[in-house]
Parts: C-alpha cells; structure tokens; sequence
C-alpha cells in the first residue's frame, strides 16, 4: 500500500474515533442540558450537518484510493490549517464547557459565553469546522472532496447559524 494510501487510512480512522468520542461528550452533555430545562431547536437540520461531515470521511478515502489522489506540495499547509482548526474547536469547546453538545440546545436563563474564543468571534466553532473541512482532503490532494464538502457544510451553516441566533435571541 501506498503511502498516501496508508496516511489516508490513518488519518480518516483518527478523525472518525475522534468525532466518535465527541459526540459521545455531547451525548452527557445534552442530557444534562434537558435535565435543566434546555429546549432543543432546529433538530430537522441535524442530518445534513451528519451528511457533511460523513461524505468528508467518505470522500477522502474515495479520492485517494479510486481516482489516485495524492498529497501535493502544499500539503503541510493544508496541515497547518487542519490543525489551526482543531485548535480552535476545542478552545471553542473547552469555553462552552457543559454546553458543548453538537445540538442546538438552550437552557432559558442561561448567559452566552462570552470567553475564550467567544470573545473575538460569534460562532468560532464554526469557523474552526470551516477550516478542518477545507483543508483536510486538501492534504491528500483530494480537492474534489474539499469543494463538494465545503459547499454543502456552507448550505448546513447557513441554516443551523439562522437556527442559533433564533434560538439564543428568543426569550
């Protein structure tokens, strides 16, 4: 097996067991959440965030092993940004706290944070996916995925941003 073929392999098993395990943590999370009253919004737009980040998987392995993708010069800078991303997410993450879940879920009374990245960006979550979707086929080359990923996770963005701020504007 190739090299390519073999970091590809890799990197797709970390990033599933990754995001495995997180949603195992917004799992917890939730439930916690309604157990204090949270109400849940926007539940019919879940499945195309799921699409986004499945086809990502799919796509990566699909690129490099059928139409013979390979990492291009640039890809340490396509690792940089992946990892920028990664990054970001969980300083995202780590500022929600017990809110984090991967649902719109919001408990009434409850403030916004406002620290760490919440600070300087509204949905730095978002950003940090925006990132880690672009770049990661983009390490292996697979920039078909990167496009077709990265346009439909706009699509998914659009409509959970609109569903956010619905939610956290609505008393």
């Amino acid at each position: 097996m190739s090299l390519a073929r073999s970091a590809a392999l890799v990197f797709v098993a970390a990033l599933s067991a990754q995001r495995l395990l997180e949603l195992g943590v917004s799992k917890r999370h939730a439930q916690a959440l309604r157990a204090r009253g949270a109400v849940e919004h926007g539940q019919g737009h879940f499945p195309l965030l799921v699409l986004v980040h499945v086809l990502l998987l799919l796509g990566i392995v699909f690129e490099v092993f059928v139409l013979g993708a390979q990492p291009p010069a640039s890809w340490p800078l396509w690792a940089g940004l992946f990892a920028a991303g990664q990054l970001l997410r969980y300083a995202a993450i780590r500022a929600l706290g017990d809110f984090w879940n991967v649902r719109v879920l919001v408990v009434p009374g409850a403030p916004l944070v406002r620290t760490g990245p919440y600070r300087f960006l509204r949905h730095p979550n978002y950003v940090a996916v925006v990132m880690e979707l672009l770049a990661a086929p983009l390490i292996f080359g697979a920039w078909r995925t990167a496009l077709v990923v990265s346009a439909l996770n706009a699509i998914a963005l659009w409509v959970r941003i609109r569903c956010e701020e619905r939610a956290l504007t609505t008393p």
